[in-house]
C-alpha cells in the first residue's frame, strides 16, 4: 500500500489529500512508482470539464501506520500534459535550491498547531474560557496539558518513518503544541514538514480530535501559532558569521513585504507587536528578541556564528514557498 499524499489549490491556504495505490513491491526507489492521477476539480487544482491531474511521486518514507513495507509517497501535482501545475510551490524550491547550493543552506521549522475538539480547543470548558496564560508552555500535569497521548503517538510515529523530528514541546494556549523539523536541506526540510503535518491530522483522526494551523485560533489575549524558520548557510555556520547573519538580516528588511506575502494566510491577525510577535508592518532583528521579526539566537551571538530566526512565517505557511523566499532573498 501507498499513500500517494499531494498538496491541493485551495486558497489562502492548501491543504493535503490523499489516496492508497497498491503496487507491486518491494519499492526500492523513486522509479518503482509510478505517476498517478486524480480528479483535480475536486482540490481546485482543475476545471470540471478538464479534471485529470498527474502525481508526480518526489520522496517517500515507510508508512508508521500501516507498518510492514508499506510507505507514504510526497507527490508533485502536474498538468495532464506533465508540465508543473500552478498550484506545484515545490518544482520552484527545486530549482532555487539547486541554483544556490553552494551555499549548503539548512532550515529548522518550528511548527505550531492547536488541537480542536468540535468547535472548543482541546481542554476548553464548554463554556467560558481556561485559566489566563501563563503556565502551560512546556507545562506538565492535567490542568495544564491537553492532547498529550496523540502528541506522544505523533512523535513515535514520526521518528519509525525516519524523519527528522528534533523535538515537540507543549504552547503558551492550552491545547496548542509544537515540534520541530530539521535541520535539514530546503527540500527535504519542506517536504518533511508537509509529512508531518500529514502525519498529525491522520494520527489526530484516532483520537476524534482535528488539528488546525490557524495563526489565530482563538481571538483575545491569546497566542497565536507560527511556524518560526530557522535558517544557516555555510558562510553563517563559519567563525565570524555572525557578521553574514547580520547582513541577511539586513537583506531581509528590504523584502520585508515579498516575505510577509508568502508567510501564510491571515497572518495579520497574528502579528500584531503582541503575543511573542512583530509587529506586521514593522520589521527590526535583534538577540534574544522574540518580539523581533527575526530573532539572533543568544547561543549565535555568543559564539559569533550560527543561524537565524525567522518568526514572521504563520502556521498555515507552505514551507515550499517559505524556504524560496529565504534562500533567494539572504543568497541572491
Amino acid at each position: 500500500m501507498a499513500e500517494y499524499i499531494w498538496v491541493d489549490g485551495q486558497k489562502p491556504s492548501a491543504k493535503l489529500r490523499s489516496k492508497t495505490k497498491i503496487v507491486d513491491g518491494p519499492v526500492r526507489s523513486l522509479a518503482d512508482l509510478p505517476d498517478w492521477g486524480f480528479d483535480g476539480s475536486s482540490t481546485y487544482q482543475a476545471e470540471g470539464h478538464f479534471s485529470d491531474c498527474q502525481l508526480k511521486p518526489a520522496t517517500y518514507i515507510p508508512d508508521p501506520i500501516r507498518g510492514g513495507e508499506n510507505i507514504l509517497v510526497l507527490c508533485e501535482v502536474l498538468n495532464a500534459d506533465g508540465s508543473v501545475h500552478v498550484s506545484n510551490t515545490r518544482a520552484h524550491l527545486r530549482g532555487v535550491a539547486e541554483e544556490f547550493k553552494s551555499h549548503d543552506s539548512w532550515f529548522g521549522i518550528e511548527q505550531e498547531y492547536t488541537f480542536f475538539e468540535g468547535v472548543k480547543p482541546l481542554g476548553w470548558p464548554s463554556n467560558g474560557f481556561p485559566a489566563p496564560q501563563g503556565g502551560y508552555y512546556c507545562g506538565v500535569g492535567a490542568d495544564e496539558v491537553f492532547g498529550r497521548p496523540i502528541v506522544e503517538k505523533h512523535m513515535e510515529l514520526c521518528l519509525k518513518a525516519g524523519i527528522t523530528l528534533s523535538g515537540i514541546n507543549s504552547e503558551v494556549m492550552p491545547g496548542q503544541w509544537e515540534f520541530q523539523v530539521g535541520p535539514l536541506g530546503p527540500l527535504a526540510a519542506a517536504d518533511q514538514l508537509w509529512l508531518c503535518r500529514w502525519l498529525l491530522y491522520r494520527v489526530a483522526e484516532d483520537f476524534k480530535v482535528s488539528a488546525t494551523l490557524d495563526p489565530k485560533p482563538v481571538k483575545g489575549d491569546w497566542n497565536g501559532a507560527g511556524a518560526h524558520t530557522n535558517f544557516s548557510t555555510n558562510a553563517m555556520r563559519a567563525p565570524g558569521g555572525i557578521e553574514v547573519v547580520k547582513a541577511a538580516c539586513e537583506k531581509l528588511k528590504l523584502k520585508h513585504s515579498e516575505h510577509i506575502a508568502v508567510y501564510g494566510a491571515h497572518n495579520e491577525e497574528r502579528l500584531t507587536g503582541k503575543h511573542e510577535t512583530s509587529s506586521m508592518t514593522d520589521f527590526r532583528y535583534g538577540v534574544s528578541d522574540r518580539g523581533a521579526s527575526i530573532r539572533i539566537p543568544m547561543a549565535t551571538a555568543n559564539s559569533g556564528m550560527g543561524y537565524l530566526e525567522d518568526r514572521r512565517p504563520a502556521a498555515n505557511m507552505d514551507p515550499y514557498q517559505v524556504c524560496a523566499k529565504l534562500i533567494e532573498t539572504i543568497c541572491g
